[in-house]
């Protein structure tokens, strides 16, 4: 067994090596090692233990192990089919055609080609404009979404396990039936042990009147500047398990995204926006309209219009996001090149990033933009945040950090500590995965008020998982649950939820997890009886008729 052990980490680090070279730091890196080689610091007579101790003083080490670091989190089961569900690949590919045609029926019946050099007074009006796209005369009128979530969610619910026999041939109307496996609420406890415990927290000081959440802030503060100073990623995400102080978030995350910018950075980002003078492609209009539809309509994110369409046409330029196809289920749509015939040789990818555009894709990036002035650094961190998570809310898999299993472990959860909703909802023929299935896809973006949406990407960051964005949409129902037993249609069911601006995230899952008794009838937002926490105010509702 240790033989075997053995042998699986020497290919492991035969495949570091190797990829290592191709990446965008080995350069610099080895340049920099060889220069202290050669310095005095490293001593010939005691090389290795003085080339260490002179890699640690330099920061080489620190830089080294972070490269190691964020190589390992995104390569975990290198040897693993990307997807080992025949039915799921089938479902994936079918979805993957259908968007194709979608796209190539609209550009036919608009007239409009996939792609086309600009003409030069298009590249320079383009330029003039770049800070103030917002102006940019473009008729939009004829494009339309490819997709919604809603659509993506009825492909989700046909979906059937080829093992699985339906109860007197009845059809189920969830996930419950897909053989995944999901996490349970205690073992959620025992992921998330620094909000089961009970441990202060950034993000619980509803009122902003607690004196002892001030003290907690700045001690906060100034372990995060020490940990900021270190410069090693993983003890950076550690961190992040209690959120972050809003001053250090920026840079905390960029840090243990591996999305620190310097002029390489900007170099490349420069020429991301050559490209975007140079090509128009249809998928910008489609970007322009979603910008339009979804962060310029949003009284929390308009202001931010004109860097949200810089960052998000140079994303749909670059070439370095088909790495996550590596080890995503999905394969990037191909078009024919103009004038030639349908051969393989004759296809590029389209758009040149791999990724198609949906309605709502733009907040993703909507929350950095309370964090970032630099739209280099803001595109760094977004497009770091999109391959290690985001990548997976849009695709068929089985990964444990997929759609299906985010829908899967909503439903489990709802089903056994929210028994009388389930049977509410199933009684009045309502899927309640239609009711948060946009707030599971967008992680809550444009759902939340951007701070709490912030402490909730924390967690994520912090924990290395998504599975808390479905755990807080069955907090949300709970503490709703009044409201919700009291309408019957799935109109009032979606005005109970309509708006999220009193919910507070880091009280409502603290209160959640630290309460969790095994009890499967014990209501998630309330604690049992003689324990009575602070419990996040809501405001009465009125249904809406």
């Amino acid at each position: 067994m240790a033989e075997v052990k053995d042998m699986s980490i020497h290919l492991t680090a035969e495949r570091l090596t190797t990829e290592l070279k191709s990446m965008d730091i080995y350069k610099g890196f080895y340049e920099n090692l060889q220069r202290l080689v050669a310095s005095s610091k490293v001593k010939e007579t005691n090389f290795k233990e003085t080339l260490i101790d002179a890699m640690k003083q330099t920061g080489l080490e620190t830089e080294l192990r972070n490269t190691v670091y964020h190589w390992l989190r995104s390569h975990k089961n290198p040897n693993q089919v990307k997807e080992p569900l025949v039915y799921l690949r089938k479902a994936q590919a079918q979805w993957e055609k259908r968007i194709n045609k979608s796209l190539n029926s609209m550009a036919a019946e608009i007239k409009v080609n996939l792609s086309q050099l600009r003409t030069p007074e298009e590249r320079q009006e383009l330029m003039d404009k770049w800070n103030e796209l917002s102006v940019y005369d473009i008729d939009l009128s004829q494009y339309r979404p490819v997709y919604a979530p809603k659509d993506f969610l009825e492909v989700l619910l046909w979906i059937r396990s080829p093992n699985y026999k339906p109860i007197d041939g009845l059809l189920s109307w969830e996930f419950i039936h897909l053989p995944l496996k999901v996490k349970t609420l205690r073992e959620l406890k025992n992921s998330y042990k620094e909000l089961s415990r009970g441990e202060a927290m950034m993000g619980m000081d509803i009122n902003g009147e607690n004196p002892h959440y001030q003290q907690t802030y700045v001690e906060r503060s100034l372990l995060g500047e020490r940990v900021l100073s270190c410069r090693h990623a993983p003890v950076t995400q550690e961190y992040l398990k209690k959120g972050a102080p809003r001053s250090l978030r920026a840079k905390l995350w960029a840090q243990v995204l591996g999305a620190e910018t310097g002029p390489q950075e900007e170099k490349y980002f420069q020429g991301l926006k050559t490209l975007v003078m140079t090509y128009n492609l249809m998928t910008d209009k489609l970007i322009i309209k979603d910008v339009q539809l979804t962060a310029s309509n949003d009284h929390q994110y308009f202001v931010f219009e004109d860097v949200l369409y810089q960052v998000m046409l140079c994303f749909s330029r670059d070439t370095a996001v088909l790495d996550v196809f590596q080890h995503s289920c999905a394969t990037p749509i191909h078009g024919v090149l103009k004038g030639k015939t349908a051969m393989l040789e004759n296809t590029v990818i389209y758009p040149p990033n791999g990724i198609t555009p949906y309605h709502g894709f733009t907040m993703y990036a909507t929350p950095f933009c309370y964090l970032y002035d630099d739209p280099v650094q803001l595109y760094f961190v977004f497009r770091a945040f999109y391959m290690r998570y985001w990548f997976r809310l849009h695709e068929v898999s089985s990964h444990s950090q997929g759609i299906l299993s985010m829908c899967l472990l909503f439903e489990r959860l709802l089903h056994k500590h929210e028994p009388e909703l389930w049977v509410h909802f199933k009684k009045h023929s309502v899927q309640p995965i239609r009711l948060v299935f946009k707030w599971i896809m967008r992680t809550f973006s444009g759902h939340l008020p951007p701070e709490q949406v912030l402490y909730l990407w924390d967690l994520i960051l912090g924990n290395d998982s998504m599975e808390i964005v479905p755990l807080l949409a069955v907090n949300i129902l709970s503490i709703r649950r009044e409201n919700l037993l009291s309408v019957t249609s799935m109109q009032n069911f979606e005005s109970v939820l309509a708006d999220l601006s009193s919910i507070h995230v880091m009280p409502l899952l603290q209160m959640c997890l630290v309460n969790y008794e095994s009890d499967a009838n014990l209501s998630l937002s309330c604690p049992p009886t003689g324990r009575q926490p602070m419990k996040p105010k809501e405001p009465p509702e009125s249904p809406k008729s």
